[in-house]
């Protein structure tokens, strides 16, 4: 038996104001429903982060809802939780509920264990960190149910375990029921697999499936999982996507010339015209010839961004690594509020609406967060 594993799809993401970017999203979501079906999985398990809103448009919600019928036409099911961005702090009926109300995929997000063609499945919508403990009993309850099951035991989940980022964790592998054979993890956008001692399955992120805006802009590639579960263990074997090129280049503002032919040379002939960013170091730089010089590439890109750096071109770790953008920026957060609960409310819960235009939803969060605050210091 083999499902595939797929999450973080944030159809409806817009990025840029790009209508080829929105379609880039749609493009590669149906290159992993279409791979799902050629490759004759039994289900497909979607780890959360469904839309990249809670009110997507149209287009997106009709994208998802023609992927389920496919899928149902094969012969597959289908299954599937929410992420924080399917998730209003308006109190509303979430759009996916509507594909598990036609029956066209089946919602596993509220903890409740279901079995399918011997497979006990057992789901949890994202939880917020702050409400981790509220879930002890019920982890331990589905533990104790997977632990009397005797085929495959899979958890879903949408949430960031520390052992794999240290500044997006909001739990350890530890607190994560003992007794599964496959943990489908969604949230962080990165592929990555673990199998830890004290856990019985093997704990993996399929990432998300195109580049998101939070991640900037990298040479990396994007996938899902398909996930072979016929023997003893569950085995992940991941599967890369076809995604737009995008390439982050370094240079120093006197080398500006010579790197943009490089950089011409580089992109020639690519099917999809790639997204360029453009990190300049130097003294005395001139915004004209800059612009002059990055023109040359604007009939081969897509997008060509630009900006110069405050640091030495060999030296930024932030520069080197722009992976590390959101961490960076927790980091940040933690030294300017002084307190880590504070930049976890900032980062993780405020800044993602704010960024969204989901304005009343921030609203909401900031009397929220503000009433317990008044609540805690009332004790």
């Amino acid at each position: 038996m083999i499902f595939s594993h797929i999450s973080d799809t944030h159809l409806g993401l817009v990025q840029y104001g790009s209508e080829e970017r929105e379609q880039d999203v749609y493009l590669s979501f149906n290159q992993a429903i279409d791979i799902s079906i050629k490759d004759h999985v039994d289900f497909v398990i979607f780890a959360g982060d469904i839309f990249h809103v809670p009110n997507p448009n149209g287009t997106a919600i009709v994208q998802m809802a023609n992927a389920l019928k496919r899928l149902k036409q094969n012969k597959i099911d289908s299954f599937f939780i929410l992420g924080e961005h399917d998730i209003s702090r308006i109190r509303t009926t979430p759009i996916p509920y509507v594909y598990h109300n036609l029956e066209v995929s089946k919602y596993i997000g509220q903890g409740k264990p279901l079995e399918y063609k011997d497979v006990l499945l057992a789901g949890f919508d994202k939880i917020r960190k702050s409400e981790i403990s509220q879930f002890e009993e019920k982890f331990s309850e589905i533990d104790r149910i997977a632990k009397n099951h005797c085929g495959h035991k899979i958890l879903v989940m949408h949430q960031g375990i520390t052992e794999f980022n240290k500044f997006a964790g909001e739990l350890l592998s530890t607190d994560l029921p003992k007794n599964f054979t496959y943990y489908a993890m969604g949230h962080l956008h990165d592929h990555d697999k673990k199998q830890f001692s004290h856990l019985n399955g093997l704990v993996a992120y399929p990432g998300s499936i195109e580049l998101t805006t939070s991640e900037g802009i990298k040479e990396t590639k994007k996938g899902f999982f398909e996930v072979d579960v016929s023997g003893s263990e569950a085995k992940a074997d991941w599967i890369e996507l076809d995604t737009r090129p995008q390439f982050s280049i370094k240079t120093a503002y006197n080398e500006l010339a010579n790197s943009i032919n490089e950089i011409s040379k580089k992109i020639e002939g690519l099917e999809r015209k790639p997204i360029i960013e453009l990190r300049i170091k130097g003294d005395k730089i001139e915004n004209d010839i800059i612009q002059t010089q990055i023109s040359r590439l604007n009939a081969f890109a897509l997008r060509c961004f630009w900006r110069i750096s405050k640091y030495d071109v060999d030296s930024s770790v932030f520069l080197e690594k722009p992976i590390m953008i959101d961490e960076e920026l927790f980091r940040l957060s933690v030294n300017a509020l002084g307190s880590e609960q504070s930049a976890i409310f900032a980062i993780k819960e405020l800044l993602p609406m704010l960024t969204t235009d989901r304005l009343k939803e921030a609203t909401q969060i900031v009397v929220e967060n503000f009433a317990l605050y008044k609540k805690e210091k009332q004790k």
